[in-house]
């Protein structure tokens, strides 16, 4: 018998049902947690990179973390939704490839297990302003954290239970094959998580096939058939994800994302950035700041 070892874990951050209304309006949010929502009525609307999606009763949606998207309601809408971080072994979440809104029609059990998580998790709402950059702040992050610690062993364990049943609705093969997901082969899925355990190494094409005894010319043809780009391409756009992360999380000096990410010197970091979010990385961790990330530390550091 095949035995898994599943190495992600789940920490709930809020859970709830509200009525939004038209006032549920904004623009170009990124979060570090996932978010799940289930529609019991209403209608509205998800947009970002890939396309816009419409909010149905009956379906279930998720905004993995580090999707930049848009939100809106034009009249009502009837919201079950869950915030949660994704924490695992190896650091590669389990979107990792699939960083775009999903949508997969519900059943009455996926209704019942949002309500038995509202049930087992009282007081987990927002609790203020449903606006991400009131709400999404460092501080609250802990408070959230701290409710976790309260939590017994049976309703830790029954939570994580729903989180990975509601999760495991968009990892099921007709869901990822609906973003044009290919089976990849072995050796380019090792080579994937290689390139997301050593960022801060030197990542060359010629390196990268040598490792699975490719010719560097195949390796190139393989990984943009089964990825859709380039592996230096890939690679950037995974280094460039990473810092933004790191400058909304950390404390850490550009200098040292540069160097932690495998860039020759600042400079080179900076202009990749640019050239990938269309900002500086100063002005992208000023926008950060704005949204409420680190609250309690008043100048982001150079």
């Amino acid at each position: 018998m095949i035995k898994r070892k599943f190495q992600h874990t789940f920490t709930l951050m809020n859970v709830d049902r509200v009525a939004l209304d038209s006032r549920w309006n904004y623009q170009h949010v990124i979060s570090p947690y996932n978010r799940i929502y289930y529609i019991g009525g209403g209608e509205g609307s998800l947009s970002g990179a890939g396309g816009s999606v419409q909010l149905e009763p009956g379906f279930l949606y998720i905004i993995p973390s580090f999707t930049l998207c848009n939100m809106r309601c034009d009249t009502h809408l009837d919201q079950y939704f869950v915030q949660f971080f994704e924490d695992s072994t190896d650091g590669i979440s389990l979107f990792a490839q699939y960083r775009t809104i999903s949508k997969v029609a519900a059943t009455e059990t996926d209704r019942l297990l949002f309500n038995r998580l509202l049930e087992i998790n009282p007081g987990r709402g927002i609790n203020r302003s449903d606006n991400p950059k009131v709400y999404e702040k460092d501080v609250f992050y802990k408070e959230y954290q701290e409710l976790n610690n309260l939590q017994n062993i049976s309703v830790s364990m029954e939570t994580q239970g729903i989180l990975w049943q509601l999760t495991a609705k968009f990892l099921s093969p007709n869901v990822l094959d609906s973003h044009g997901a290919k089976m990849i082969p072995l050796k380019l899925a090792e080579t994937l998580d290689y390139i997301e355990l050593n960022m801060h190494a030197e990542l060359t094409v010629n390196f990268l096939a040598s490792r699975i005894n490719q010719h560097p010319d195949y390796f190139s043809r393989q990984f943009k058939a089964y990825t859709g780009t380039r592996p230096q391409t890939h690679i950037l756009g995974k280094r460039i994800e990473r810092a933004q992360y790191l400058m909304a999380t950390t404390r850490m000096t550009y200098v040292e994302i540069a160097s932690r990410l495998g860039f020759s010197d600042l400079s080179h970091f900076s202009k990749a950035f640019k050239k990938t979010t269309g900002m500086a990385p100063r002005d992208y961790r000023k926008q950060m700041y704005l949204v409420g990330f680190h609250e309690h530390v008043k100048n982001p550091p150079e």
